[in-house]
């Protein structure tokens, strides 16, 4: 049986949160190991993460400690996590059965499949702003995988590497590109929404980002030698805006 390493950062997060270890507590997958690195919250988020971690009755390690930012928490996690499928799970699982359903697609899809994909959508309350569409497609065209449902087996970790702390934006697409740009990995796509993301973030916060957002996405298919970096840069920001 597979374990799964489900990836949690914060900082002053009461809000969601909660939310969001509820949906972990109530999945029937067996074997989850719950990681959470806290960037030193003052609003009672170190407290509720304690108590989930005594009282959740799963398997639960945290520490709360100065970063470099989110992608350097996202490391961290990794680094404490000991699954063989690793997820970064800020949001919500809609549904208890939804970790058991993405291994179970991996194991399906036999042994050259690295990992799954979903698909999503973002709430703002209780009301969608945004759906995702994930469907297959290649890097090089304008395509990725929403990386908020995406569950990778530990060796791409192993091979290819950690997020990139020089990216403030897009660190999460960079390395999707590192390990997707030659199509020599497989991943199976799960036709259903398995994750409802909370709206907001950094990339979303403004024309200001979503125009770094653009420029590191740019730097990260050159960075990967992948030819043509503009036009597919602009073709995935087509895809996105489709979705809204």
């Amino acid at each position: 049986m597979y374990k799964v390493s489900l990836l949690l950062t914060t900082y002053n997060c009461m809000v969601n949160l909660p939310i969001t270890l509820k949906s972990i507590q109530i999945q029937t997958y067996p074997s989850i190991e719950v990681i959470i690195v806290d960037g030193c919250s003052t609003d009672g988020t170190l407290t509720l993460i304690q108590q989930f971690a005594e009282n959740s009755g799963l398997e639960v390690k945290w520490i709360s400690e100065p970063d470099k930012g989110l992608y350097d928490a996202m490391n961290k996690a990794y680094r404490m996590s000991t699954g063989d499928i690793i997820a970064v799970c800020n949001d919500r699982l809609s549904e208890k059965d939804a970790v058991a359903i993405f291994v179970e697609a991996i194991e399906s899809a036999g042994e050259d499949c690295v990992g799954a994909h979903s698909d999503l959508v973002y709430l703002e309350g209780d009301k969608q702003i945004r759906s995702w569409h994930m469907g297959q497609g290649n890097i090089r065209q304008g395509w990725m995988p929403g990386h908020p449902a995406l569950y990778l087996k530990r060796e791409i970790y192993e091979k290819y590497g950690q997020y990139d702390i020089s990216y403030r934006l897009a660190a999460d697409y960079e390395f999707m590109v590192r390990f997707l740009k030659d199509r020599e990995n497989r991943l199976v796509y799960i036709p259903r929404v398995l994750i409802l993301m909370f709206y907001g973030g950094t990339s979303n916060a403004g024309l200001r980002n979503y125009l770094l957002s653009f420029k590191e996405g740019y730097m990260a298919l050159r960075k990967n030698g992948v030819k043509y970096p503009l036009m597919i840069t602009l073709r995935r920001t087509w895809k996105v805006l489709r979705q809204f």
